[in-house]
């Protein structure tokens, strides 16, 4: 057992007298305000909610018995390195790599490429059965549910119109995101905001992506480019938090340890295009 992990037993002991069962974040979501029929982005850090019997499979198996068979569960399953290795920062490789890397890289396979950086609830929710993934080969998205098709098809564009958060933004007050122990830099949604904020200022795509995808001729991987635009979150806690000031907006509350936040989708875009246009343009 990881010294981190023995913390984390501890806070959870130190709180709660006991370990986090189904039963408990079932009530604490519930108080948070996750019902059935929902359609419901969620982006989680696991740890920061606590010690949970069964973990993230556990957490996976409650919001979907929460959200029933007409709701749908939708998360995060992006792969950022299959891109371009010239952009990569956290950490950066030598330049003498970058060629090697991009005829090296394999090409994204919907049902065997491993998500990156999403946490272990996502990578678990990936593998869990009927779960549907979109084409993507960077930002894909995972969904299982009565909306799940409808949300992950033709996923052509990154945080687009032709996205999954577009689709989520189409079903307006019944399309939500949970942000269970992250803050608003980790909610998605808000790139669809700064899309639309892009497009409706007339600003270019000016960003060169690329990403090792499958030829459908050959059936052999293959680099492919597209210009983008150079999406950040550098100000997204910035709106989140405006955001969350307006009284209605945000359902806060307690998940085991964690802050998190529930809100309708189409109010988050709506309110960050403005926010960005007042404070962007600048």
């Amino acid at each position: 057992m990881s010294e981190k992990e023995r913390a984390l037993i501890a806070r959870t002991h130190e709180q709660f007298g006991t370990c986090l069962t189904a039963e408990r974040l079932k009530n604490d979501l519930e108080k948070l305000g996750v019902s059935s029929g929902m359609t419901l982005l969620v982006h989680c850090s696991l740890s920061k909610i606590g010690w949970i019997c069964g973990g993230p499979v556990t957490l996976t198996q409650v919001l979907l018995d929460l959200l029933g068979p007409d709701g749908t569960l939708i998360m995060p399953s992006h792969t950022c390195d299959n891109s371009d290795p010239k952009y990569w920062q956290y950490p950066p490789v030598p330049s003498e790599w970058f060629d090697i890397i991009r005829q090296s890289t394999p090409a994204y396979q919907p049902d065997i490429t491993p998500t990156l950086y999403m946490g272990k609830l996502a990578e678990t929710f990936r593998k869990w059965p009927g779960v549907l993934r979109s084409e993507h080969p960077q930002h894909s998205m995972i969904a299982s549910g009565r909306k799940a098709k409808l949300i992950i098809d033709k996923h052509y564009d990154s945080c687009s119109e032709q996205s999954p958060l577009a689709r989520l933004y189409d079903l307006y007050d019944n399309g939500y995101v949970l942000l269970l122990g992250v803050e608003h830099e980790n909610n998605t949604s808000l790139h669809l905001a700064e899309y639309r904020f892009y497009t409706r200022n007339n600003i270019e795509k000016n960003f060169i992506n690329g990403a090792s995808v499958i030829n459908s001729q050959t059936n052999k991987p293959y680099w492919f480019q597209w210009n983008d635009y150079d999406y950040h979150s550098e100000d997204f806690n910035q709106i989140g938090y405006a955001f969350d000031s307006i009284q209605g907006n945000t359902n806060i509350g307690k998940v085991g340890l964690a802050q998190c936040r529930l809100m309708k989708q189409h109010l988050l875009v709506d309110f960050a295009i403005n926010w960005m246009n007042q404070n962007r343009m600048k």
